[in-house]
Order: C-alpha cells, then sequence, then structure tokens
C-alpha cells in the first residue's frame, strides 16, 4: 500500500519527542539512589589508610579489642580473662599475619590508664597499625548554626 504525500499531511507525522516522561522517571530514579546511598554508608567509621594490592585475594585481617565499661575485655568477638592475654594473642595473629592491624574499642567509662596499657601490650606484640573504633555524637552531626 502506498501513501500519498496529501494523506501524511492530513495525519500530522510525529516531527518531535515528548522527554518529559523520561526526565520524570530518571529524576525520580535519582532521588531514590540518593536516599538508599545515604542508608548504605556508614558514618560511624573512621578514614583508614588501607593498603593497596594488585590483586584481591588476600583480605585484611583486623584484630578487634573490645574494652567494656566493667572490666571485661573481648577480642575479635572471644571473651577473654584479663588485659594481658591481648598481648598473646596479638602475638599469635601477628605471626599470621605480618600486616595485622588492630582496632581498639573502648567504652567511654574505661579508664585511659587501661587503653594505654592495652595500646603498650599492642606495641610489645609488634603491632603497629592500630586504630580507635568510635561512635560520633549527636552535636558533632551538626552543622554550626542549626
Amino acid at each position: 500500500m502506498a501513501s500519498s504525500p496529501q494523506l501524511e499531511r492530513q495525519s500530522g507525522a510525529i516531527t518531535s519527542i515528548n522527554v518529559t516522561p523520561l526526565v520524570d522517571i530518571t529524576l525520580v530514579l535519582l532521588i531514590i539512589f540518593m536516599v538508599t546511598a545515604k542508608l548504605i554508608v556508614r558514618r560511624d567509621a573512621l578514614t583508614v589508610d588501607l593498603p593497596r594490592a594488585a590483586t584481591g585475594a588476600s583480605v585484611q585481617e583486623i584484630f578487634s579489642i573490645v574494652l567494656a565499661a566493667g572490666g571485661q575485655t573481648e577480642v575479635n568477638g572471644v571473651a577473654v580473662p584479663n588485659d594481658d592475654e591481648i598481648g598473646r594473642l596479638a602475638r599469635l595473629a601477628r605471626e599470621a599475619n605480618p600486616e595485622l592491624r588492630a582496632v581498639i574499642k573502648a567504652d567511654g567509662a574505661v579508664y585511659h590508664r587501661r587503653v594505654m596499657h592495652v595500646l603498650d601490650l599492642l606495641r610489645g606484640a609488634g603491632v603497629s597499625k592500630i586504630g580507635f573504633g568510635v561512635v560520633p555524637e549527636l552535636e558533632a552531626l551538626r552543622k554550626p548554626g542549626d
């Protein structure tokens, strides 16, 4: 069936594309991604100088120490009888992984002397990459002038 030029003029050929629905969908998706990205990102983490690697085969081991206000101590989620056990466990972990990193998570009520003792135990075991776990206070999250 051949179409005549006169028939095309009467039917009105589409000469432009309506992009409004495309823009609407794109903006809705952008807003959804922005909201979910804020939920995914953890704000209580510290900036850490992570090592660079040519391959992704090795996993960085973290030696986690939790010092509770009541005097309890946990190493990698396992309760230990006293702080001096930390040194022995740190030496064993350091022998297995020379690039061992340690994170000390101390309750706010823990005495500074105890934290420094644990820090000395880790340094004595040869662990030189040590960080401290923190949770930001609500005041620190607010902008000045709010």
